[in-house]
């Protein structure tokens, strides 16, 4: 719009200007080399105006002849750039959709247009990684390092291709190389932040953490919390060589995080093994207002040297009272007032967690005060029991890892800061035995095995007033008994009596007694069937199997129904009258 409005106020400006000369006719003459031209005024400007645009004319002509060679160039080189910038786009494109052949055809007409591209480079390595061809693609992020243009872009394809292959070293290396060229650049930094964790590399990680912040790639909050769990690694593994910079370590880290358990957990042991219950104390009741948990307990019992097992029971209930609504208050003083053996203030302490907050370690708890207090061992199999299907306790749990301690990296990927405490979560495809067989394993020890009885010795039954004879070992097999038939009644005659050496093993077994059978078959089988005759006159009709005693606590176990034909194990026998 304001170029028509130009060109005609620059039509009219010219059409007045005419007009006015013409409206002042005169004439002009000019003598020169012999020459005597004249004519009037409006006729020289028209001549002249014609003359100029001749001039303009030809000059354009000219200049066009003149660079027409260079015109024709540029146009050939607008076209193939044209043509590779449209095959660049169409590649990523392919690339994007997951299109390895359209992406390699496209990188070879991107070659061909625009060989020197940048993103001809990137879309080549791109196509060939796609494809599964991750050496082309490794040349080529090589042959990017020799540009300064593309240096950047070839390390991080390095980068990844190294990570990809779980080369960590070479890994980080290119990260190093690449925040050395570009200090400002965030994935460098992150990359290298992360291998180094990887490693334990925790000096090295506390630099580039320190970079990161400075060039503001991480947030301050996020940084000091980082910075506060490599401080605790480093103190973790120094704590016992050097506890002077374990100290100083911790404390700086429980400053930076004071809910991180494992720093408050290391300070208050060292200050505490140096005399220092105030300092100690005053850090492990901070931390367990924020996270309570069983090693801060522990920590914060034994906070004073020499404290007798009372003393630390009343020291739990100071920290218990801090943070009353968590359950490892309650556990910790019941806890202490075990090893106190005030059994009724610990089952007190530990009464408001049974009915909905039971898990295992109420449970294990709940056991060892009824073996303390009263030494029932049914009712401590009772509580093993319920502890076996309580609800789980809290844990240390990075990545689906279950670890009894802290780490400072996840073991699954090496992510710093992974380990949660949190109740662990049992997987769908862990089997009813896997899971009662892992508990079992975690309970087991606090009831000692009980001894089976031992069976009578031969100098007992002899010191009782009864014979002791060896007798053979006799297998007999139980057959079902077959209906007796009616007979005419016969005259009774009177059976010869036989020695008893002859009637005892002659007695078969009753179904009555198999479970006894079943309940002695730990006798060992090496040892010599003992036979034990009384000195009065043995009845064939009364003999009976001797059983050993059951010990009291021992519920036994519900014997097999006896099948026919099957050989029962060998066992000594007794006559009773």
């Amino acid at each position: 719009m304001v170029r028509l409005v130009v060109y005609l106020v620059t039509i009219a400006l010219i059409a007045s200007g005419l007009a006015w000369l013409a409206d002042r006719p005169g004439t002009l003459q000019i003598a020169w080399q012999g020459y005597d031209i004249e004519t009037s005024v409006f006729r020289a400007v028209v001549l002249l105006a014609a003359a100029v645009a001749s001039i303009v004319f030809l000059w354009s002509v000219f200049r066009a002849l003149w660079n027409s060679p260079a015109a024709i160039g540029g146009r050939l080189v607008q076209r193939r750039q044209r043509k590779g910038l449209d095959a660049v786009s169409s590649g990523l494109i392919a690339i994007g959709a997951g299109d390895s052949t359209l992406a390699s055809r496209y990188a070879l007409q991107a070659r061909k247009s625009l060989p020197h591209e940048p993103l001809t480079h990137l879309l080549r390595a791109q196509s060939a990684e796609l494809s599964g061809d991750r050496a082309t693609a490794r040349r080529i992020y090589e042959a990017m390092l020799a540009s300064p243009e593309t240096e950047l872009l070839g390390l991080r394809g390095l980068f990844l291709e190294a990570q990809h292959q779980g080369a960590d070293e070479a890994a980080r290396q290119f990260a190093d190389r690449a925040l050395k060229a570009n200090p400002k650049l965030g994935w460098s930094a992150t990359a290298l932040f992360e291998q180094q964790c990887k490693q334990k590399d925790w000096t090295g990680a506390l630099e580039t953490l320190q970079h990161a912040r400075k060039n503001g790639h991480i947030a301050k909050a996020d940084a000091d919390r980082k910075r506060a769990v490599l401080l605790t690694a480093k103190a973790q593994n120094v704590e016992e060589d050097s506890p002077d910079r374990a100290l100083t370590l911790a404390m700086e880290a429980h400053a930076l995080a004071p809910d991180l358990v494992p720093a408050a957990a290391i300070a208050g042991r060292i200050l505490a093994s140096r005399g220092n219950t105030a300092k100690a104390a005053k850090v492990l009741q901070k931390t367990w207002t924020k996270s309570p948990h069983p090693d801060l307990a522990s920590a914060y019992a034994y906070a004073r040297v020499g404290d007798s097992t009372r003393d630390r029971f009343d020291r739990e209930r100071q920290l218990a009272a801090l943070n009353p609504h968590s359950i490892e208050s309650p556990i910790a003083v019941a806890t202490a007032a075990i090893e106190a053996r005030m059994y009724d203030e610990a089952r007190r302490v530990l009464e408001p967690l049974l009915p909905e907050r039971l898990t295992q370690r109420v449970a294990t708890l709940m056991a060892r005060i009824e073996a303390g207090d009263n030494g029932d061992k049914g009712r401590v199999r009772e509580w093993l029991a319920r502890a076996m299907n309580a609800a789980r306790d809290p844990a240390w749990i990075a990545d689906g890892v279950i670890s009894d301690h802290w780490e400072p990296t996840s073991p699954v990927d090496g992510r710093l800061d992974a380990f949660q405490w949190r109740v662990p979560v049992e997987t769908r495809d862990a089997t009813r035995n896997e899971i009662l067989a892992r508990r079992i394993e975690e309970l087991i020890a606090i009831e000692a095995p009980t001894v089976a009885p031992e069976a009578p010795s031969r100098e007992a039954a002899t010191e009782a007033g009864a014979d002791v004879i060896d007798a053979e070992p006799v297998t007999a097999t139980a057959k079902p008994a077959p209906l007796p038939e009616k007979k005419p009644a016969a005259p009774t005659a009177t059976a010869p009596e036989k020695p008893a050496e002859q009637a005892a093993p002659a007695v078969a077994p009753k179904p009555a007694a198999t479970p006894e059978l079943t309940a002695t078959a730990d006798v060992p089988a090496t040892a010599a069937a003992r036979e034990v005759r009384p000195a009065q006159p043995v009845h064939k009709d009364t003999s009976k199997l001797y059983v050993a005693p059951r010990a009291p606590d021992d519920p036994g176990t519900e014997p097999p129904a006896p099948e026919p034909e099957q050989p029962i194990a060998r066992r000594s026998f007794r006559a009773v009258s």
